[in-house]
C-alpha cells in the first residue's frame, strides 16, 4: 500500500521514549514486511504485544483436494453454500495452489468470542452481501455490499455484521496484494489514466484502545494449522501508529471502466495483482462503439493462467444460465470464450450493467472436496452446439 497513514498518538522521532501519561513507557512494534525492506508501520502498544500466557491446541485445516490436476472447466453454485455461525467455521476453500487460496463464506453471526490472525496470507475479502465493520488492531474499516477489504498477513482482526445474510468471496496470498504498477509513477502515486486513485480507498479510522489484562483467544493460522493461542492482554490496545502496511478498503463500485472501440481485453479491469495472480473487476459500462464491434469476448487460449470468475449481480451477456454467486474456473489448456449464441446476441447493445470478480492464477489451481459439493456437473459440456 504506497500511502503514507497515521491513527493516534506516537512520538515525533522513531525508536525513541514514548511516555505514558501515568508513568512508563509504550511498547514499540515494527509491523512490515520483507523482512527490514518492504512496506512497513510502527505501532505503539500500552502493553508488550509479545505475552503468549499458553496454546492450548493446534489442528489442521488444510483443504481436502477432490481433483489435483484439472483439465475441466467448472461452475461452482457459490450460493447453495451452507451458511455457519461461525466466522472461520465457514470459511470453505473452493480452489488452492502453492500461491493462493480461493474461498467462500457465509457467516450468519459477528466473530466476537475470539481474535483471528492470519501468519502466512495476505486476505482479499470481497463482500457480495452484507454490512458492518472489520474491526483491526490498526482502526476499523466500515464495509457494505461490493467492497474488497485487503488484510496484511500478521494482522489480528474481528469482524462485527449488522446482517445475518452475508456472502463473502476471499483469496488468500502468499504474496502481498498491490495495485497494478501501470497504475502508477516512480514514487507509487496513481496515474491519470488509472481507474482508481487514492481517493477511492477507505482507510482504517477510530482506533479502539483497550487497556486490559487477562486471557484473549487467538487463532492463528500457519502452515495450514490453526492454532489457538492465549495472550495476556487484549490485542487491540495500540495508542498510535504510522506507515504504509495498514488493511484497507475499497469499492468495487468505484472502478471506473476503461472502454475503446473495439473490444478490450481484460487487463483494462485489472484492480489488484500480486507477483503470482491478478484480480479483475468487471463493473456497468457502455460497449465497444466501433459500427463493426462485437460487444462478447473473444474466444481465447488458457495457456499461461487458470480463470476463475465470481459473478456478483446483473446480466452476464458472454455466459448462459449464470446466476448470483456462481464461480467459473477455465483452466490453463483449453481455450474458452462465449457461450453459444452470446456472440450473436450482443451485437448491437450499447452497454453492460455485470458485475464480477476475476482472479487469473499463473499457476494451476486444485479443486477441493467442498466446491465439489457445489459443482453443477454440466459446465464443461456448454460450447457443444
Amino acid at each position: 500500500m504506497p500511502l503514507y497513514h497515521k491513527l493516534g498518538s506516537f512520538p515525533q522521532k522513531r525508536h525513541t521514549q514514548f511516555e505514558k501519561p501515568n508513568g512508563g513507557l509504550y511498547y514499540e512494534q515494527l509491523f512490515g514486511t520483507e523482512g527490514f525492506n518492504g512496506h512497513s508501520s510502527l505501532l505503539y502498544h500500552v502493553h508488550r504485544p509479545t505475552q503468549v500466557k499458553e496454546i492450548l491446541k493446534s489442528y489442521s485445516v488444510e483443504p481436502k483436494i477432490a481433483i489435483g490436476k484439472n483439465i475441466k472447466s467448472l461452475l461452482f453454485k457459490g450460493f447453495e453454500l451452507k451458511a455457519e455461525d461461525d466466522f472461520l467455521d465457514s470459511r470453505k476453500p473452493m480452489l488452492v495452489n502453492k500461491d493462493c487460496t480461493i474461498g467462500l463464506a457465509a457467516p450468519r453471526k459477528s466473530l466476537r468470542d475470539y481474535f483471528y490472525k492470519n501468519a502466512d496470507a495476505d486476505e482479499m475479502i470481497f463482500i457480495h452481501k452484507g454490512k458492518g465493520k472489520l474491526r483491526t488492531m490498526m482502526g476499523n474499516i466500515p464495509f457494505v455490499y461490493g467492497d474488497y477489504l485487503i488484510i496484511p498477513r500478521g494482522m489480528i482482526y474481528q469482524i462485527d455484521f449488522d446482517t445475518e445474510e452475508n456472502r463473502l468471496f476471499y483469496v488468500e496470498s502468499f504474496a502481498p496484494f498491490y495495485t497494478p504498477k501501470r497504475y502508477k509513477n516512480e514514487s507509487g502515486q496513481h496515474l491519470e489514466h488509472a481507474p482508481f486513485c487514492e481517493r477511492d480507498f477507505i482507510l482504517p479510522s477510530e482506533l479502539e484502545t483497550h487497556d486490559e489484562k487477562g486471557d484473549f483467544l487467538i487463532k492463528i493460522k500457519k502452515e495450514g494449522i490453526m492454532h489457538e493461542v492465549v495472550y495476556a492482554s487484549h490485542p487491540f490496545d495500540v495508542v498510535g501508529w504510522d506507515g504504509y502496511n495498514f488493511p484497507y478498503g475499497f469499492s468495487i463500485h468505484n472502478f471506473e471502466p476503461i472502454t475503446g472501440r473495439v473490444h478490450q481485453p481484460p487487463p483494462v479491469h485489472q484492480t489488484f495483482e500480486t507477483a503470482t495472480f491478478v484480480v479483475c473487476s468487471f463493473v456497468p459500462r457502455l460497449y465497444d462503439y466501433h459500427p463493426k464491434s462485437i460487444p462478447a469476448p473473444y474466444n481465447h487460449s488458457n495457456i499461461d493462467s487458470d480463470e476463475v470468475l465470481y459473478y456478483v449481480d446483473g446480466d452476464f451477456m458472454s455466459r448462459n444460465n449464470i446466476e448470483q454467486g456462481h464461480i467459473t474456473l477455465h483452466p490453463k489448456g483449453i481455450p474458452h470464450g462465449p457461450a453459444p449464441g452470446a456472440m450473436e446476441r450482443s451485437i448491437g447493445h450499447i452497454e453492460t450493467h455485470e458485475l464480477a470478480v476475476m482472479v487469473d492464477t499463473f499457476r494451476p489451481l486444485m479443486v477441493t472436496e467442498e466446491a465439489m459439493g457445489l459443482d453443477d456437473g454440466q459446465y464443461y459440456k456448454s460450447w457443444v452446439e
